[in-house]
C-alpha cells in the first residue's frame, strides 16, 4: 500500500472531476454502462490543475464503457498540444484507477503502484499489452511525478475510431472544468508540460469538436 503521492494526469473522460471520482468511491458515470467498485482508498483528489501535454489525442479501439465507440489515448511522439487534468493522489489510487480502466478490480498487485514514483522522469514502461497498462513518467512538479498511462503503441499503428456521443459529453465536460480552473490558476513551465495560464484558451481534442 503505498501513499506516496502522484500527480496523474489524465486527458480523457476523467478529466472530469465526477467521472473519476467513480474509480475512486464507486459508481456509474452518466451515459456509461459500466459501475466501477472503486479504490481501495475512496479519498478525492487533494488537489487538481489543468495543463497542456506536449502530444495528441486520438481516438481508437472499441470502448464497452461508453457503448462502442472509441477511447481516448495519449501518443507522446505527435506534436499536439492536447488538453489534460493532473489530480494529486497517491500511488494506490493511480494503480487502482488503471485496473478499473482495464475492466479489473483493484488489487495491489499491479506493479503501475511501485513504478510510477520510482521511474525517472522521460521513463516508459508497459505492465502489460493493454490499452491503458504503459506508463509515461511525464515529469515532476516539487518532486511529485507525473504520470499518466496509454497504449503500448503509436496512433499510426491502429485504426481510429470516432468516440459516441455520451463520451464525447464527458471530454467536453472535463475540458469546461479545466477552463475554469485556468481562470484562477497561476501560470508556470513544468518542463514538458506546461501548466494552463489563467485566461487562457482551452483546447479541445479535434474528435471533441464533431
Amino acid at each position: 500500500m503505498s501513499q506516496a503521492l502522484v500527480w496523474y494526469v489524465s486527458y480523457g473522460s476523467n478529466m472530469s472531476r465526477d467521472r473519476l471520482a467513480c474509480y475512486l468511491q464507486g459508481g456509474r458515470p452518466p451515459g456509461a454502462f459500466v459501475t466501477y467498485p472503486g479504490a481501495r482508498d475512496t479519498a478525492l483528489p487533494s488537489a487538481e490543475m489543468g495543463i497542456e501535454l506536449p502530444g495528441s489525442i486520438y481516438f481508437a479501439g472499441r470502448s464497452t464503457v461508453w457503448g462502442g465507440g472509441g477511447k481516448a489515448f495519449y501518443d507522446h511522439h505527435v506534436p499536439g498540444p492536447a488538453p489534460a487534468k493532473a489530480y494529486l493522489i497517491t500511488a494506490e489510487q493511480f494503480a487502482d484507477v488503471a485496473d478499473q480502466e482495464m475492466n479489473r478490480p483493484p488489487s495491489a498487485d499491479n506493479p503501475l503502484e511501485t513504478l510510477a514514483s520510482e521511474l525517472p522522469v522521460g521513463s516508459t514502461h508497459s505492465v502489460g499489452p493493454g490499452g491503458y497498462e504503459t506508463l509515461l513518467v511525464l515529469d515532476r512538479r516539487d518532486s511529485i511525478p507525473m504520470v499518466t498511462f496509454t497504449a503500448p503503441h503509436g496512433s499510426d499503428a491502429v485504426t481510429h475510431r470516432t468516440p459516441n456521443e455520451a463520451y464525447l459529453s464527458m471530454l467536453r465536460r472535463g475540458v469546461d472544468e479545466i477552463k475554469a480552473v485556468a481562470e484562477v490558476g497561476t501560470s508556470a513551465e513544468i518542463g514538458s508540460v506546461s501548466e494552463i495560464k489563467g485566461g487562457a484558451e482551452s483546447r479541445r481534442p479535434a474528435a471533441a469538436q464533431v
